[in-house]
Formats: C-alpha cells, sequence, structure tokens
C-alpha cells in the first residue's frame, strides 16, 4: 500500500470518501461468494476487504488520525471489554446472556441508546433484524414466539383493511407488517435477509429457465399465456 500510494495515479486519488461505495461493493461480492458457498471466493472477496482496511487506515496514517496499529489496538480493547465472562470475573449461562451484558457494556461506555450502533445506511431488512437484536439484548422483547405470531396476524388484517380501501395508510401498514414478520423470523432463528435472497436466486433460476426453455420451444415469452409459463416454471421446479 506504501508503494501504491507513492506510484500509482489512481490509488494516490483515493480519499475515505471514493473508497467507501467500493467498499459496501466489496461487503455484498463476500456475502454472495458465501451464500454461494464457494470457499475460493470468500478467500478472495476476504482479501479484497483486508486491502480496504489497510486503504483507510493508510490514509488515516497520512492524515497522522491514526494506523493500522490503532484499529487493531481498539478492538482488542473492545473485545476484552465486552467479554467479562472471558477476561473477567462475570458468569454467564448461555448466549442471550452474552448479548445482554455486551449492550449494557456499551451504555457504560458513554452511549446514548443501544440503538446507536445501527448504521442509518443499513439496508431496511438488515436494520430492523438489528434493531430487534439490540432491543432484545436489554429486556424489550416477547416472551414466547406465539405472541410474536399474534402480533403478525395484527399487522396483516390491519395492512389488509388499508389495502382494501387504497388508503394513504397502506405504505405504513405493510411496513409494520414486514417488522414484525421479521420479528417472528428471529424467534424461530431464521435471517430474514438471508431467506429472501435465497428465494431471490430461486425465483432468477426458475425464471429463466422458463426463457431458455420457452426459446427452445419457438415461443416468445410476452406473446405467451399465464398457463402456458406456469407449464415451464413447473418444470423448473422439478429440477
Amino acid at each position: 500500500m506504501d508503494e501504491l500510494r507513492a506510484g500509482c495515479p489512481w490509488d494516490q486519488k483515493q480519499t475515505m470518501e471514493s473508497l467507501r461505495h467500493l467498499t459496501i461493493e466489496e461487503v455484498y461480492e463476500l456475502g454472495d461468494a458465501i451464500l454461494d458457498n464457494r470457499p475460493d471466493e470468500v478467500m478472495k472477496e476476504i482479501g479484497d476487504l483486508l486491502l480496504h482496511m489497510v486503504f483507510y487506515a493508510k490514509i488515516g496514517s497520512e492524515k497522522e488520525q491514526f494506523d493500522i496499529a490503532d484499529s487493531l489496538n481498539s478492538i482488542c480493547d473492545k473485545l476484552i471489554s465486552r467479554h467479562p465472562h472471558i477476561y473477567g470475573d462475570v458468569k454467564v449461562a448461555n448466549e442471550d446472556e452474552v448479548k445482554s451484558n455486551w449492550e449494557k457494556l456499551k451504555l457504560k461506555e458513554g452511549k446514548k441508546s443501544v440503538l446507536e450502533g445501527v448504521p442509518r445506511s443499513l439496508p431496511a431488512m438488515v436494520k430492523a433484524q438489528r434493531i430487534q437484536d439490540k432491543a432484545r439484548g436489554v429486556g424489550f422483547d416477547w416472551d414466547h414466539e406465539d405472541q410474536v405470531w399474534e402480533k403478525v396476524q395484527e399487522e396483516l388484517n390491519e395492512f389488509k383493511v388499508e389495502a382494501d380501501m387504497q388508503s394513504d395508510k397502506m405504505e405504513d401498514e405493510f411496513g409494520d407488517l414486514l417488522f414484525s414478520l421479521i420479528n417472528f423470523a428471529r424467534f424461530k432463528g431464521i435471517n430474514p435477509e438471508d431467506a429472501l435472497e435465497r428465494t431471490n436466486r430461486k425465483f432468477i433460476k426458475r425464471f429463466q429457465y422458463l426463457e431458455d426453455q420457452s426459446a427452445k420451444d419457438g415461443k416468445i415469452l410476452g406473446e405467451m399465456t399465464l398457463e402456458e409459463m406456469d407449464h415451464y416454471w413447473n418444470r423448473a421446479k422439478e429440477l
């Protein structure tokens, strides 16, 4: 990185701001590799991300703000502080108690809200999940999943009422419904982002089969009936 900053015009031009969107792209590429179950690609994407971390630290060092050692020391200090059940005399019974202690320690460190750690720019579904996780960490949560399911049904009914009336509240009620579904998924141990992405990929695979096979049969997609398309779709589901 020292050599690149010294000799490459592109690398010399980069700032933290210019790298930001590229880093986000790299994180998504790592996510794709994980969902595709391709360890070789995961390995490469980790390298790409590490390059970005070194890049940010280099820029910080040039501005005499921080260097890579400061970043690593900072995370080590945080991990020691947030794991008193490992580095102290605190006793925990399970994962939930670990998470609860984590959020309480953050408040002791000066955080005004347990939700401060949720990035504003997170995708909405991921953000909802993180908000719920953090609220649970301080005890703000349902006791049983049956209560959560009742809430899902309540929100579904409210959305249906507003949708039937085509009211201005449809979007609000739809948001409430999604939030409650994400909450129920959390209780069932389902990652809603991963679940939806797997469904997206499944739909893409089946739809592309429909496109390919119908074209081989000399049919034009936009001119087919729904019944004709369903024929190919059902074949795709059998693969």
